[in-house]
């Protein structure tokens, strides 16, 4: 026997109580304890108390078969057992005296032989009681009644005659049964009428036609009735019906057979299924439609039937109360029906009341926590017995739908019931309060050793029991105190965990239990091995045919384990061959044939891991084979499916040809041809043993498998693919991930989310039902459901507030899983307040810190970023008027009080406020605070200049430096001579008071390079230099100054454009020279064509001699070559022939300017020198 498991229940604010109670209550929980569980060790339970606990009985509305026995359950639990008695119709029912009636022994379910009995006399309310010496349970009150299954009556019923056309309804009432029949049309050879838009059955059984048409002419219309207890069906007298087609009726609009009217009325209770039917008339026959008015119909439950003529929702609840409008349309016209549908609710759970076991002096609490339309009445029963006709307890108080225990007492145990009830029904709860008194003990056996290999999670239990609940303590080597943070938790059972066990981790560990009658104390102990690894595994093997094979297998394991060396050839056990040796770390196969290949695996074993590793051996012939070559594998054939489910289904292959490449893997793709057709996505890989593989399908999915095999060469081409296979539509297996809530707006809440796929909706309708609800707020969940979207946008909600967030998926066949819950914030708005007591503390001339009081968390009104500090300077302090200055920005995080503003500018007034800043901006700014920095030094003068330098002196002339940054008292000039470089001569220093700003320095050395630093004081000392160099004149740069006009800017000038001059004129000239003077080479050749030139010779390519003639002389500054020929197969004018190396100059259009030139050279016939004349260009380098 055992005790339920007990918790305590704490709910919000549906009690009704007054003021002092309020206070009371609110004393009463602040010292409530957790409850307790009870173990089912039977020692533990052996000797303790428990009331009683109803744990089966028959439902409340009980109808049974008068052919058999009436069997009414009622079984319970308690310590001691409890006996049983009834009440039948508000009185004690005697069993023993009815000798029909049988209570079973032990228990106290009844069970009535009604045989030769009248079964009525049997009817009635019945009630079961569990009595034992710690309280009293009850039952439901249980109605027993006899199935029903009256005769039709007898009646004649006329022939119908109508014109085609009109519309006409055939009435069934069927007699009234328990419970009532299920009604279905048929002829007198038991064939179902034929049911569609236009012969319609009603939801009370009765057949409507919206026209009737020549075929409906029929004589055996019956309506049969089946009732489902006795599983008889009875009949209706058959009905005819004459159709005429003399005159038939007209095309009409629709109009409204059932209900009549323009309105009707339906109630439906909270958890029931409502049906809305509405059957029109009309000619051509009417389509129906539905709406709701102001909302949706919830597609998740609700279902059309009987071709849109009626409407079904499933588990209505109160927001499915409201105005449907159902509307008949055909091509004439349209007509509406109204029908309010008003929802009401039987009492319900919110928190039925739990059982409670608690130790003396403690206090606890039941709550009976109901809703329903209207409110449900609450009412408490002690031990079967009106609360307020219960014996008086002082530990007691009731305050409506909760009673209160403070300091109870072993007396105190009782059962309670709570009893909640309206005009539609009621309901009942059993809790009992059980007060022990237990000292600590221990149920983990003491000094138990734990064994975990590292890195694994290691679990030391430490189960207690005890009243009050024990405190547990760890503790390791009796000496360290474990506390419930990384790398332990403790468990609220007393469990201790070590997440990632370490060798440190090893030792004993002390569990002490403790109460206030007592303590408990057990040691375990834990011990962390090394893991067990196989070092050197074995490789694959291509052996000649009577060779040896060697597979090593060399393992690392703990010393204290006993390891334990399997090996396994196709994952069975080796042959009983000698040629088979396994060695401590190898295995030796001997002589080896063709049956010895195949897969060979070692596996270590020891108590607490294991690790295993494989190789493949190949045999080959003995006789020398050619250079072995490999490729990819052939690709798997023969796909088949096998042991489909649901949800997973077998799919075998044959591999292809290896190509001498072990397989190492099968890799399985499948393509989702409703989804992603053309797409095949990779599913799980096998090992290159196998040839199956069990596969995990998800719902709706047209899957298409195919196989591909890969070997130490890469992957085959894929096998051709399965044939088809359709998983059913199933309610998703999961919801949208990464759900999301933050508000973009003061006043809402965007909650997104990471859509299902195609494959994941796991069917048709996939939909989102997005729930939210404030946090810390009692309040229920709001929900909205969604298609075709990933986020909702929630409004009218407060200002940045936390939301709990949950979006379920859901499609046509079901809701998803309980979706998690995320938290969010709504939208932010810009903060309310400033800062307050901006204090300003300035440090030194160029910084000064800044302190603020924090703002309060509800005025930021979001995600407080942190402060913005504006400071401006406004002017300086010695000046009158202030300066337009653009304000500076330090933002300082959220955690920050005072900052400091570096970079100030000494000696001036500042103004300064804050600003709150959260994600959606800044607040108002704080009250403007102005402060002044302190003097500092100076910035250097803003400019020096030296005027009338001489021999020995020279003038200086500065001004006021740009920044004072303070009040000036004067200026100091340092100035020295320059002696090279890098050495200068002794300072001279010389002070000014503030109003010079001019100096003659006199007695300075003469043509002497001076450095002169200046700079300006305040009383925080002298500023930055301003440096200058100078120096002194000489006498000749005096006397130059009157007398070198050589030096002159403008006459060189002169001089350069008489050089330019010039030279345009002698270019000019010597074009002109040559386009029209003489040319005597060219003259030669085109007057005399002289015999006696020689004709070009085949040999050495040159031409043939000018005669030698003063006539025919060559220009002056020519020359020939030594044969006297001059060659003809180039440009006769080529600077080749005429000049040396070919230095002449051409013109822009290619003519030849200037005389030839070159060295004077003997001429080899005339034995004179040739004069050379100057060139235009020699003559006019010689002129520059």
């Amino acid at each position: 026997m055992d005790f339920p498991v007990v918790h305590l229940i704490m709910g919000k604010s549906t009690m009704r109580s007054s003021g002092s109670g309020a206070v009371l209550l609110m004393i009463f929980l602040s010292h409530l304890t957790a409850a307790l569980e009870v173990p089912l060790d039977p020692k533990v339970l052996e000797g303790l108390p428990q009331p009683p606990t109803i744990t089966l009985q028959s439902p409340k509305d009980y109808i049974f078969d008068p052919r058999e026995d009436i069997i009414i359950h009622c079984e319970a639990k308690g310590k001691p057992h409890p006996s049983f008695s009834w009440t039948r119709n508000g009185s004690h029912f005697d069993v023993e005296q009815d000798s029909k009636v049988l209570m079973k022994p032990g228990s106290g379910t009844l069970v009535i032989d009604i045989s030769g009995e009248k079964a009525e006399a049997y009817e009635g309310t019945y009630q079961c009681t569990a009595h034992n010496d710690h309280g009293t349970a009850i039952s439901n009150n249980i109605v027993i009644r006899q199935s029903r299954s009256p005769l039709w009556s007898k009646e004649r019923l006329e022939p119908i005659t109508v014109q085609t056309g009109v519309s006409l309804v055939l009435q069934c009432r069927p007699p009234a049964g328990l419970p009532p029949p299920v009604i279905f049309w048929m002829d007198n050879i038991f064939q179902r009428l034929p049911l569609d838009n236009r012969v319609t059955q009603a939801l009370n059984g009765d057949l409507y036609f919206s026209n009737v048409l020549p075929e409906d002419n029929r004589n055996d219309y019956i309506c049969y009735a089946r009732f489902p207890y006795t599983q008889t069906i009875q009949q209706k007298q058959p009905i005819s019906v004459t159709v005429l087609q003399t005159f038939p009726a007209g095309q009409r609009r629709p109009d409204f057979m059932t209900p009549l009217g323009a309105t009707s009325t339906k109630m439906v209770l909270r958890g029931e299924t409502l049906e809305l039917e509405c059957i029109a008339e009309g000619l051509p026959t009417p389509e129906m439609s539905w709406q709701k008015d102001g909302g949706e119909l919830p597609t998740s439950r609700v279902s059309f039937l009987n071709y849109k003529k009626t409407v079904k929702i499933l588990d209505v609840s109160e927001s499915d109360g409201g105005d449907y409008t159902c509307t008949a349309t055909n091509r004439l016209g349209t007509a509406h029906h109204i029908i309010k549908v008003a929802v009401k609710a039987a009492p319900f759970w919110i928190s039925a009341p739990r059982n409670l076991i608690l130790a003396p002096n403690e206090t606890g609490i039941l709550t009976c926590r109901v809703s329903g339309d209207p409110k449900p009445d609450i009412s408490w029963f002690v031990n079967g017995v009106p609360i307020e006709n219960a014996p008086e307890d002082p530990t007691r108080k009731v305050d409506g739908d909760t009673v209160i225990l403070s300091r109870v007492q072993t007396s105190s145990s009782a059962v309670y019931q709570c009893n909640a009830s309206n005009e539609f029904g009621y309901l009942i709860a059993n809790a009992f309060v059980s007060v022990l008194a237990e000292p600590p003990r221990v149920l983990t056996p003491p000094n138990q050793v734990y064994k975990v290999i590292t890195n694994s999670p290691a679990l030391l239990h430490c189960a207690t029991f005890g009243s009050p609940i024990p405190t547990i303590t760890w503790f390791k080597d009796r000496q360290i105190s474990i506390k419930s943070e990384d790398p332990y938790v403790i468990h609220e059972n007393g469990t201790l965990e070590i997440n990632v066990a370490q060798s440190q981790n090893s030792g004993k560990y002390t569990c002490i239990a403790s109460n206030n009658l007592g303590i408990k104390e057990n040691h375990v102990f834990l011990e962390v091995k090394e893991p067990t690894r196989i070092l050197k595994q074995p490789e694959y093997k291509v052996v000649q045919r009577g060779m040896s094979a060697i597979f090593e297998c060399k393992v690392k394991h703990d010393p204290s384990l006993v390891p334990t060396m399997t090996w396994l050839k196709n994952s069975g056990e080796l042959p009983d061959d000698e040629r088979f040796e396994v060695d401590t770390d190898s295995l030796i196969i001997k002589d080896v044939t063709e049956e010895d290949e195949g897969t060979y695996t070692c596996i270590m074993n020891t108590t607490l891991d294991r690790d295993s590793a494989s190789a493949m051996l190949t045999v080959v012939e003995a006789t020398p084979t050619p250079a072995i070559v490999y490729e990819k594998p052939d690709p798997p054939t023969d796909l088949e499916l096998t042991d489909q489910t649901e949800r997973s289904v077998q799919l075998t292959w044959i591999p292809g040809d290896e190509h001498n490449s072990a397989t190492q893997n099968f890799l399985i793709q499948y393509e989702d041809l409703l989804h992603q057709p053309g797409i095949w996505v990779n599913m799980t890989e096998v090992a290159g043993t196998s040839t199956t593989a069990q596969l995990e399908l998800s719902p709706h999915v047209y899957y298409s498998f195919r196989v591909l095999a890969k070997n130490q060469v890469g992957y085959s081409q894929p096998s051709q693919p399965s044939r088809q296979y359709r998983t059913n539509p199933a309610a998703p297996d999961e919801n949208p991930s990464n759900v999301h809530g933050e508000g973009t707006e003061p006043g809402n809440l965007v909650i997104s989310w990471t859509s299902l796929t195609g494959f994941q909706s796991n069917g048709p309708g996939l939909e989102y039902k997005v729930l939210w609800r404030q946090m810390d707020v009692d309040q229920e969940w709001s929900s909205n459901t969604v298609a075709n979207a990933s986020q909702y946008v929630v409004s009218g909600v407060p200002v940045y507030v936390p939301y709990e967030i949950k979006v379920q998926a859901l499609n046509d066949y079901g809701n998803g899983p309980e979706a998690e819950v995320v938290v969010g914030y709504s939208g932010e708005d810009l903060p309310l307040s400033a800062p307050d007591g901006v204090l300003v503390t300035v440090d030194n001339s160029t910084m000064a810190k800044v302190h603020w009081e924090p703002v309060s968390p509800n005025s930021v009104r979001g995600k407080l970023k942190g402060y913005k500090v504006y400071y401006r300077r406004q002017r300086g302090l010695e000046e009158d008027v202030d300066q337009e200055s653009q304000d500076q920005v330090l933002t300082f995080n959220e955690n920050q009080t005072e900052g400091h503003l570096a970079g100030l500018q000494p000696y001036s007034l500042y103004n300064i406020f804050i600003r709150v800043l959260n994600s959606k901006g800044e607040g108002p700014q704080s009250q403007d605070k102005q402060f002044e920095t302190l003097e500092g030094v100076p910035g250097p003068p803003s400019f020096l200049n030296v005027l009338n330098p001489s021999l020995d002196s020279l003038t200086l002339e500065w001004g006021p430096p740009l920044k004072k940054n303070g009040r000036l008292i004067g200026y100091t000039l340092k100035y020295q001579p320059v002696i090279n470089s890098s050495e200068v001569g002794p300072a001279t220093v010389l002070d000014f008071p503030l109003n010079e700003t001019t100096v003659a320095l006199d007695n300075l050395n003469s043509s002497v390079l001076y450095q002169f630093h200046l700079s300006a004081k305040t009383i925080k000392g002298a500023g930055a230099n301003f440096t200058k160099e100078a120096s002194t004149v000489t006498e000749t740069t005096v006397a130059s100054r009157h007398v070198d006009i050589a030096t002159q800017g403008w006459f060189i000038g002169l001089m350069c454009a008489i050089a330019l001059l010039i030279l345009v004129l002698l270019i000019v000239c010597f074009i002109k020279r040559n386009k029209g003077g003489k040319y005597p080479v060219k003259e030669k050749e085109e007057a005399h064509q002289d015999p006696e030139i020689q004709p070009m010779k085949e040999d050495d390519g040159t031409f043939g001699e000018y005669s030698d003639t003063e006539d025919h002389k060559p220009l002056k500054g020519s020359r020939t070559p030594s044969n006297g020929t001059v060659r003809r197969d180039e440009s006769d004018d080529s600077l080749v022939d005429y000049g040396e190396g070919g230095d002449g100059q051409f013109n822009e259009d290619g003519s030849f300017i200037g005389q030839y030139s070159g060295k004077k050279e003997k001429d080899t016939h005339e034995g004179n020198e040739s004069s050379e004349a100057p060139s235009p260009v020699n003559a006019m380098n010689s002129f520059v």
